[in-house]
């Protein structure tokens, strides 16, 4: 009789995280139901390169993306300075092989919003991606805040406001945080250092924080994307 009271205490006890798990793994469904809507987009904007030993101008971009995972971001300067494994701004990339445990991690404020936080843990243990917390505006069905870690390409943070595309699921606006430690440069790029002269940066950019803002001013969706842009 006492064994069958502890275990129904325990049961009882348990009950509120199964169904809290229950409720974020279907809220991250919903969310991810909403990015599927989009199967390739090509988008316009402009992206700012913060770094704390470079000058890198402000620079018109292109960012194309096909389902499930091709995403490419194309500058008028010819490079971009952003770490490889941040390239993933479109979070159904994240979400795309639903193979993850899902954990609810309480909730946050972001800029007035409360948000759901949530946490990805990938079955795989081979995969790329470690860890992956997700901000969700349980609202709008937005990732608002993304933090990753991965095993080859260092940890990044991404930061999403939306507007015209929310539908989508589609940010106006994208910041990435890395260190660029994590990363390299292309072989053979240099930039202008803040004394003025031209100098390479793979031994420079040691513990230096990264920031990158995309600003969206236009998305075509679903109107298709040829494969040799990703080429």
């Amino acid at each position: 009789m006492k064994t069958k009271i502890i275990a129904l205490l325990s049961a009882i006890l348990l009950l509120p995280v199964l169904l809290a798990a229950q409720d974020v793994k279907q809220l991250v469904e919903k969310v991810k139901a909403k990015l599927d809507k989009v199967s390739d987009y090509q988008a316009s904007g402009k992206m700012k390169t913060n770094v704390t030993f470079l000058k890198v101008p402000i620079a018109n971009i292109t960012m194309y993306y096909k389902k499930p995972n091709k995403m490419k971001i194309k500058s008028e300067k010819g490079f971009s300075f952003i770490p490889k494994g941040a390239v993933n701004i479109n979070m159904s990339n994240s979400l795309s092989s639903g193979k993850y445990s899902v954990l609810d991690a309480g909730t946050d404020n972001i800029n007035g919003t409360v948000v759901k936080v949530v946490k990805l843990l990938p079955e795989d243990d081979n995969a790329d991606v470690v860890l992956s917390t997700l901000y969700i505006d349980e609202t709008n069905l937005v990732i608002r805040k993304a933090k990753t870690t991965t095993r080859e390409n260092g940890s990044y943070e991404l930061e999403m406001s939306y507007g015209k595309y929310t539908e989508f699921g589609l940010p106006d606006k994208i910041v990435f945080s890395f260190n660029t430690k994590d990363y390299k440069l292309p072989k053979g790029v240099t930039f202008d250092f803040d004394d003025g002269t031209a100098k390479k940066t793979e031994d420079k950019a040691k513990n230096k924080k990264g920031r990158a803002e995309i600003s969206i001013s236009s998305y075509t969706v679903n109107k298709g994307v040829d494969d040799t842009v990703f080429q």
